[in-house]
């Protein structure tokens, strides 16, 4: 349910173009630590045979109705040099209704060029099947605005989306600094639905790019930080920025020499139908060689 009684001060179409051609353009360096982002994708993908598992966490509040509590698990595997694939279940509560869980996610990233470019591409395809009570929010398209999320659980849980989403992942490396683009396309399988649009773009980098002698938890290269904004661009019926909302993170990760990662992203509506705040803050860690355990256990080659 969309309301169209809340004014609409959205960030200008100049702004947004112009961060958007200057994350792309910016001039590219090594990249070796994990990305702070949440939202948005950068070019690296799990290294192959890797298992990654992450637990996020998105505290939200709610104008006109109760804030809430979303969170979800990745399970992320690199299956080759050039494809990674992850799978979420996703889960929310909101305060003074119920718990819920509100369906599973598909993604696959595919890396088609090799080595290091000017620009990095990525190809990105994503199965969602989640009931309208999802709110984690991963990222925002078409008309989303803060409103969707007033209806009580128990009526929100009753629809349910099969989507696919797509992005190409934009992302370059410049003098220790990360900066990506992710153009998004979503599309609902139910003919009469139209495509949606929207954006995520990011730049990171971390506080030191000169590795300390000895291994350490708070030298300063462990921590990388940056910002995030993103946000939804209407569709196909009614394109552009009218009803739509848009954010902007502040983000920090720390890389944890045992290959735990720590991510805090305090996040910020930046229009009337946005959330006015989430606070989101994640924690994975990485089992290197999983792939190679697995098979040797089924009996595979030692």
């Amino acid at each position: 349910m969309h309301s169209s009684s809340l004014p609409d001060r959205r960030p200008p179409a100049r702004l947004i173009n112009f961060i958007l051609l200057s994350l792309l353009f910016s001039a590219a360096a090594a990249w070796a630590q994990e990305s702070p982002y949440i939202v948005t994708y950068d070019h690296y993908l799990e290294e192959p045979g890797s298992l990654e598992v992450e637990y996020y966490s998105n505290f939200a509040t709610q104008r006109g109705g109760n804030d809430f509590h979303s969170y979800w698990l990745e399970l992320e595997y690199g299956a080759t040099a050039w494809w990674t694939t992850e799978l979420y279940l996703d889960a929310q509560t909101t305060f003074g209704d119920s718990t819920v869980f509100t369906g599973f996610r598909w993604e696959n990233r595919i890396r088609p060029l090799k080595h290091e470019h000017f620009i990095n591409p990525v190809l990105y395809i994503e199965y969602e099947h989640i009931s309208d009570a999802d709110k984690i929010i991963k990222e925002v398209e078409g008309h989303d605005v803060e409103s969707d999320n007033l209806d009580p659980n128990a009526i929100a849980r009753q629809e349910h989306k099969h989507e696919l989403e797509f992005k190409l992942i934009l992302s370059r490396n410049v003098k220790g600094w990360n900066f990506a683009v992710n153009p998004i396309v979503v599309k609902n399988l139910l003919p009469s639905e139209p495509w949606e649009f929207g954006y995520a773009m990011g730049a990171s980098r971390p506080l030191a790019l000169k590795a300390s002698s000895h291994a350490c938890s708070f030298c300063r290269e462990n921590f990388v930080a940056g910002v995030e904004m993103y946000g939804g661009l209407g569709d196909t019926v009614s394109p552009g920025l009218h009803e739509t909302s848009h954010y902007v993170a502040p983000v920090v990760a720390w890389n944890l020499p045992s290959n735990w990662t720590l991510r805090l992203l305090p996040t910020f509506g930046l229009n009337d139908n946005s959330h006015r705040f989430m606070l989101r803050w994640g924690v994975s860690h990485e089992f290197s060689g999983f792939g190679q355990m697995v098979s040797r256990v089924f009996g595979g080659h030692e």
